[in-house]
């Protein structure tokens, strides 16, 4: 069952639900005031009654007084002590018959149901004591058939049912407008997510009417679901394309050399060995970039950090000291307080420290200077060289995959351009930042921003 039929037939079975207790009360309410207003006329009936009896004590003609009160279709009569009738007056024998005489102490009216010549009528019935000083001697009732309420109560009964009827299918025709007009969107998301599953592509929805609702929200989401998830398609093509690009040219070259040795042998043994020199060093450079492919994949699905506390000057001190063994270059290390400690993930933000000094090696033949600094609420890495720079406008492209400001040397120096898109992404991690400035010819400054 599509939702719009279950949205229409649920406000509809709701309606009318409401409208059938609304029914009850009004009918329950109209038939209460109705019989309460004939009450209240009877017992106005029967005072006037025992007030012209108590006049003309003198007289006998007290079935005389009785006529002139006697309407049509009802009874007037005097009950004595042990429901014996002293005087009635009658102008309905069935409705005199049908109703027994009572004597009562207390003022009181009943209701009761008779069968008459068309069917059941309702007849209401009043008692009145009479009192001769404090004694109740007797009691006055009067009953009269209730034939204008029978007619009312039909009357009343169809417009009730007419009514629910009515709003029964104006519920309906305004439940079928409701869903359809809160099923517009889904349904728009629905065609959409249809169109994206035949062809594959992916498509926003188009939003006609600013409602600020929750479809309205609902539909946004979508649309930013699916930016994010083109941008993330289109990641994903460009960093297959970048792959298989950085991938070509060392598996140029290992193929040529492997052709070489095919054709010549090892007859020649100084051109052998550089062929084989150049195979072993390109299948490396391939080792590695496949291991910083993985390392990134890595990255990008926000594994969990092993966070803990980390002094930065004395793991900033490990580093220098092993990079200073190994490329014998002059690196410099300044803090302004000791020890500066961090939340972090110590082995990554070891490898954040190591790849900007890395590029700073390749990138510069002067001295490195690494500066740490303790702030309120963050603690600063600097690290400056004083190389070939940065062009003004290739600054922010550096932090993109693959992207290398000087292609040749990097090709000379084995950098696959990721270093600093992976940098960034494990700053990220630790909601921390990663900022360069640069000036071509001068020297770069790459500052880390920690949360203290």
């Amino acid at each position: 069952m599509k939702i719009t039929t279950k949205i229409n037939l649920l406000t509809t079975a709701w309606m009318i639900c409401i409208l059938i207790l609304i029914n009850f009360v009004v009918y329950f309410l109209f038939m209460k005031t109705t019989v309460n207003m004939e009450e209240d006329i009877l017992f106005q009936k029967a005072s006037d009654i025992l007030e012209g009896i108590h006049t003309n004590q003198s007289s006998n003609d007290t079935e005389g007084i009785f006529k002139k009160y006697l309407s049509e279709y009802s009874y007037i009569r005097i009950m004595e002590p042990g429901n014996k009738i002293l005087h009635e007056v009658t102008n309905d024998e069935l409705l005199s018959k049908k109703i027994k005489g009572k004597f009562t102490i207390e003022k009181l009216s009943q209701t009761h149901l008779i069968s008459a010549e068309h069917g059941e009528e309702e007849v209401l019935v009043v008692h009145v004591p009479i009192y001769s000083g404090n004694n109740v001697i007797g009691s006055l009732e009067i009953g009269e058939r209730l034939l204008g309420l029978e007619t009312r109560k039909e009357i009343l009964r169809g417009i009730l049912i007419f009514c629910t009827l009515l709003a029964a299918l104006l519920s309906l025709l305004g439940g079928k407008w409701l869903a359809n007009m809160i099923m517009r969107p889904i349904s728009n998301m629905i065609n959409t997510m249809e169109e994206i599953e035949k062809s594959g592509v992916p498509k926003s929805i188009s939003i006609q009417n600013r409602t600020k609702d929750e479809l309205q929200t609902m539909a946004l989401t979508f649309n930013r679901m699916i930016n994010r998830l083109q941008e993330n398609l289109e990641k994903q093509s460009q960093f297959v394309s970048d792959a298989s690009h950085e991938l070509k040219t060392p598996l140029t070259i290992i193929k040529s050399y492997a052709n070489f040795l095919r054709r010549h042998g090892l007859d020649n043994k100084d051109m052998a060995n550089e062929a084989i020199q150049s195979i072993h060093s390109e299948a490396t450079r391939i080792q590695k970039m496949t291991e910083t492919f993985l390392e990134l994949a890595t990255l990008e699905k926000e594994n969990v950090l092993e966070m803990n506390e980390v002094n930065l000057v004395n793991l900033c001190k490990s580093i220098l000291k092993q990079l200073k063994d190994v490329y014998r270059r002059d690196i410099t290390l300044q803090f302004n307080e000791y020890p500066i400690i961090i939340k972090a993930d110590e082995l990554k933000i070891k490898q954040v420290i190591v790849i900007l000094l890395d590029n700073a090696i390749k990138y510069s033949s002067d001295r490195i200077e690494v500066f740490l600094e303790k702030h309120e609420k963050q603690a600063i890495i600097r690290v400056i060289d004083y190389g070939i720079g940065i062009p003004q406008g290739e600054i922010e492209n550096t932090f993109e995959r693959f992207y290398r400001v000087d292609k040749a040397r990097s090709r000379e120096t084995g950098g696959s351009g990721l270093g600093l898109h992976i940098a960034k992404s494990i700053m990220k991690l630790h909601k921390g930042e990663i900022k360069i400035t640069s000036k071509e010819g001068v020297g770069t400054e790459v500052r880390l921003f920690f949360p203290v």
